[in-house]
């Protein structure tokens, strides 16, 4: 079972057109002037299977982007559910405080996370706060390519195609 603290339905705010973002609840990483604080809350939101988060996602019929809360703070349920949007034939884009290294570095969060499409990385960073910013809020904050910055073993940056 998931906690789900909301689904938004086609959004093009969090990530490359119109998405279905889940927002997943629980978050450690605190980051001040977080858009979202109540998803910090591990018990926050509505507890939802995995068949009806993807009822929802087949309804809607958009990619999708986890976001919260933290998806990495659950990385177990998390890899559930790329799992499933995956194989149903979703692309998808992760939003997480982790930075890269600190994903590439842990096992269970690199497991998850090889499935993603994109993730946007990094704490946001209230004096970094940059709201022209295509799909994240402060410009530590990258779009990091997943596929092919495991196959080159470096970061690359998914911004060719925005």
């Amino acid at each position: 079972m998931f906690r789900v603290a909301d689904i938004i339905r086609g959004t093009t705010v969090d990530g490359q057109g119109f998405r279905t973002s889940i927002y997943l609840s629980g978050c450690s990483h605190h980051c001040e002037g977080c858009h979202n604080p109540a998803t910090w809350n591990p018990d926050y939101g509505e507890i939802m299977s995995l068949d009806d988060i993807m009822d929802i996602v087949r309804e809607e019929d958009f990619n999708v982007t986890l976001s919260g809360g933290d998806p990495l703070f659950n990385p177990e349920m998390t890899g559930l559910l790329i799992n499933a949007l995956k194989n149903d034939g979703r692309t998808v884009w992760v939003y997480t405080g982790f930075t890269w290294e600190e994903i590439i570095n842990d096992v269970s969060l690199l497991r998850v996370i090889k499935e993603a499409d994109v993730v946007v990385d990094g704490r946001f960073v209230k004096e970094l706060m940059d709201p022209d910013l295509p799909f994240r809020g402060s410009l530590n904050q990258r779009l990091i390519d997943v596929k092919e910055s495991l196959e080159k073993q470096r970061i690359v940056e998914y911004s060719s195609r925005l």
